[in-house]
């Protein structure tokens, strides 16, 4: 079967995808990624095939940064969307049997579907049903607590998220010859499988039948990869450092966050190996080491702890090498995850990226490796975590669209 995952937005929008599409290519099928071209090393490299989609995720992300109003930072995403659009229509000329798509592109998706005459699944990697348990991801805490303020801002949610996609979908049905005004022949997202732990967000009760939460699907390791011999050597120089990464926040704030980083660090009185990401870490005396790009999966059950800013995957890789957490949430849905694993014991209260101070974080820092309970809860999940195989469910129902 031809299978093409687009997905759209920053690293941890697309790593997942490597995974789950090298254990697609295992299993006989021919599969492409579609993203910004900013990734397709990344895709390239877990040999996957590539097919771009233009965009530039760290200047959208940068601009959401400065955008003076709520309104305003919609607009962006509207024509953020509208690109995706073309990227879309040129991502599926070669065609595909099977659609894979994220939350977010999943209104291009479907319309891509649809001219295709082919079968779309959800593959989302935040919750995105609204449920009467908890408040979605972007919710707004203005319709009060309990089920019904739940079930309204989840749906007030998906409303905002569809809303910010009809010009984009009306491009790309205009793009690919369909026609215009409601889809004459609906292709719904469905069955929908949500790529994290039950044991972190387990599925809520009233969700519908065909909307699952299957486990993590791990982003795959580029082929030939090795550490780098300096950060090889400043791991065995000393005890094990804290990791700090905001990944794909905070663009453009190196120069500030370098020098806040390596204040809390020394408040903290610990070691530091400092990620570069989009805003461009630096390290700086013995105790901090900057680097570039290391897997996760490799780099974290080195450390002591993992600061970050809470995206869906880093999350998820501080939990799966069962280390705790101090989260700094910046924007969209990290704010959720960070309460998550704080709500789970493996981290002391969130930082919001807001309220950023060398005190702040470097008391964070001390708070999070002085109480055992969150190293033994990180290791008791971890181990939950590693029994789960998020990605057979998925290779199951994509089992029964292929025999049908």
């Amino acid at each position: 079967m031809r299978i093409l995952i687009i997905t759209a937005g920053s690293r941890g929008d697309v790593a997942p995808f490597t995974g789950l599409g090298r254990r697609l290519l295992d299993a006989g099928h021919q599969v492409a990624v579609a993203a910004h071209p900013p990734f397709a090393a990344l895709v390239g490299g877990c040999g996957l095939d590539y097919r771009p989609v233009p965009g530039d995720p760290q200047g959208l992300i940068r601009d959401w940064a400065g955008a003076a109003s709520r309104a305003e930072a919609q607009a962006l995403t509207r024509v953020y969307a509208e690109g995706l659009a073309d990227g879309v229509a040129e991502a599926v000329e070669d065609g595909a049997d099977l659609l894979l798509t994220p939350f977010g592109p999943a209104p291009l998706s479907r319309t891509a579907g649809e001219a295709l005459g082919v079968p779309v699944i959800g593959t989302y990697l935040v919750p995105a049903f609204a449920t009467g348990e908890f408040p979605l991801p972007n919710a707004r805490s203005t319709d009060g607590p309990g089920p019904e303020g739940n079930l309204a801002a989840g749906r007030d949610v998906l409303r905002r998220a569809e809303g910010v996609f009809t010009g984009a979908v009306t491009r790309l049905r205009t793009r690919l010859g369909l026609p215009a005004g409601a889809p004459s022949a609906p292709v719904a997202v469905r069955p929908v499988v949500h790529g994290f732990s039950p044991l972190v967000v387990p599925r809520p009760d009233d969700w519908p039948s065909w909307v699952d939460v299957a486990g993590y699907w791990w982003p795959a390791r580029p082929d030939g990869w090795q550490p780098p011999v300096e950060l090889v050597d400043f791991l065995q120089a000393g005890p094990p450092p804290v990791f700090v990464g905001f990944g794909s926040m905070a663009a453009g704030q190196g120069q500030r966050l370098t020098e806040l980083v390596a204040a809390a660090v020394k408040r903290a009185g610990v070691r530091a190996v400092v990620q570069a990401g989009w805003a461009d870490l630096g390290g700086g005396g013995a105790d901090v080491l900057a680097i570039g790009d290391v897997p996760h999966d490799w780099l974290f059950p080195r450390t002591a702890a993992v600061v970050h800013h809470a995206g869906a995957g880093t999350t998820a890789a501080g939990l799966r090498a069962a280390v705790p957490a101090v989260p700094v949430p910046v924007l969209a849905d990290q704010p959720f995850w960070a309460s998550r694993l704080y709500g789970l014991g493996v981290a002391p209260r969130p930082v919001p990226f807001r309220d950023l101070t060398a005190e702040a974080l470097g008391d964070a820092i001390t708070a999070c490796l002085s109480e055992p309970s969150h190293r033994r809860r990180a290791a008791e999940l971890a181990r939950g975590i590693a029994a789960e195989d998020g990605a057979a469910s998925l290779l199951a129902r994509i089992g029964s669209e292929s025999d049908g």
